[in-house]
């Protein structure tokens, strides 16, 4: 094997659009270091490709159905650089830049695809932020997620949040129950919290957050801590703190 053939970085391109794929793949071939090993029409094709071929770079596209550029990074996790391709859009743009990650804004020039490849070649050493946080910070103010995306192996379930009972805390991921399963994702309960509507969801207690449709009634327990029954009979620990935020809440609906 030659030190040309050595060096050359396993790339995936993922987009919806045909012609956008096929675009990406012509300038990439006057990149001799690149090796496109894989194309892919939508994020679940991507995660797949991404267990499969283990790349050294990912070109992927932001706006997609199903699943988002973003549904795609929280998936496959912040081990693989990604050079992100997006239309214009200025929330996706500013958490790319607060975040220091590397875009390439549509119709892609030859100039700076050129530049995100150099950019790329010298910082493999670096990890993506907790694509979360990325998540987080491309989403407009006062705008919550409607669905939650959890990885189960190369598998992608999509939970919608009117289906999620509560989530706890569990170091940095959190565990979501709904419908009776429990799905483990990486993210901060914190992090959660501030992604979910808060007229919806209530942070109970400093491990747990509940869907306030699922609050059957709140009971003493001890001396001075309660908890929250669920419509399923389940007990959850109210902190003092969450009891008021949990109060406030049910005040409003009545």
């Amino acid at each position: 094997m030659s030190k040309t053939e050595a060096k050359k970085l396993r790339t995936i391109v993922v987009d919806d659009e045909e012609l956008a794929r096929q675009v990406m793949r012509e300038l990439l071939r006057a990149h001799d270091e690149i090796e496109v090993v894989a194309e892919c029409r939508n994020g679940l094709e991507a995660v797949k490709a991404v267990a499969e071929h283990k790349p050294d770079l990912l070109f992927l596209d932001v706006q997609m159905p199903k699943l988002t550029g973003f549904d795609v990074l929280e998936l496959i996790g912040p081990d693989v650089p990604v050079i992100f391709v997006t239309a214009y859009d200025e929330y996706a743009m500013k958490a790319f830049e607060v975040h220091a990650m590397d875009y390439l804004l549509k119709p892609v020039g030859k100039e700076r695809l050129a530049a995100a490849l150099r950019r790329v070649k010298t910082r493999t050493a670096e990890k993506l932020p907790m694509p979360a946080e990325l998540t987080a910070a491309a989403r407009p103010a006062g705008q919550f997620v409607d669905r939650l995306v959890v990885k189960d192996g190369t598998r992608a379930t999509l939970i919608p949040v009117s289906k999620l009972d509560y989530a706890e805390a569990q170091d940095d991921y959190v565990a979501l129950a709904s419908e009776g399963k429990n799905h483990l994702k990486q993210q901060t309960i914190a992090s959660l919290e501030a992604s979910l509507d808060p007229k919806s969801f209530v942070r109970i207690h400093r491990s747990y957050i509940v869907n306030l449709e699922r609050v059957a009634r709140i009971e003493p327990y001890g001396k001075e801590s309660r908890v929250a029954i669920l419509s399923s009979g389940l007990k959850l620990p109210v902190s003092r703190a969450g009891y008021a935020r949990l109060r406030a809440l049910l005040d409003e609906r009545v």
